[in-house]
C-alpha cells in the first residue's frame, strides 16, 4: 500500500493540494509514520477559491502551512469514527466542526468520498478548502 502522498498523487485530483504541500514543506511530514487523516480538497475545490487566492497562499508559506495543517487530523479517523464526532482537533491546533445531516460535512465543506486508505493514514475527499477561524475572514 502507498503512503498518503503517493495515494493522493495516484488519485489524480489533488495536484493543487500536493503542490501546496510541497511549497509549504509538508511532504516529508505527510510521508512520516503518522497515522494521519487528510481532509483533502480536490483541484476543483481550490479552483473555486476567489481568483488569486492560491497564488497568494503559495507566496505566504506560514499561512499556507497553517491552512494545510488544518486539513490534517492526528491519527487514523475513518468515516465511522467521523460519524461519531461533532468536532476534531487538527494538526494546525484548532478544531474543525463535523456535521451529520443528509451528508457528512467538515466546517462548510461536504465530504464526497471517505476511507481512501494509505499505509500511514486515510484520506477523505472534501469539496471545499476549509480555513482556520483566525484566517477565514481574509486571504
Amino acid at each position: 500500500m502507498a503512503n498518503l502522498v503517493e495515494t493522493a498523487s495516484q488519485a489524480g485530483s489533488f495536484t493543487t493540494l500536493l503542490a501546496a504541500a510541497e511549497a509549504a514543506g509538508l511532504v516529508d511530514f505527510l510521508n512520516g509514520p503518522g497515522p494521519f487523516t487528510i481532509l483533502a480538497p480536490t483541484d476543483d475545490a481550490f479552483a473555486a477559491l476567489p481568483e488569486g487566492t492560491v497564488d497568494a497562499l503559495l507566496q505566504d508559506v506560514p499561512k499556507l502551512k497553517r491552512i494545510l495543517m488544518y486539513h490534517v487530523l492526528p491519527g487514523e479517523v475513518l468515516a465511522e469514527n467521523l460519524a461519531e464526532l461533532e468536532e476534531a482537533e487538527t494538526e494546525e491546533g484548532s478544531v474543525v466542526a463535523i456535521e451529520h445531516g443528509d451528508s457528512l460535512k467538515v466546517n462548510e465543506a461536504t465530504v464526497t468520498k471517505t476511507d481512501i486508505l494509505a499505509d500511514n493514514g486515510v484520506i477523505h475527499i472534501i469539496d471545499g478548502v476549509i480555513m482556520p477561524a483566525m484566517l477565514a475572514g481574509g486571504t
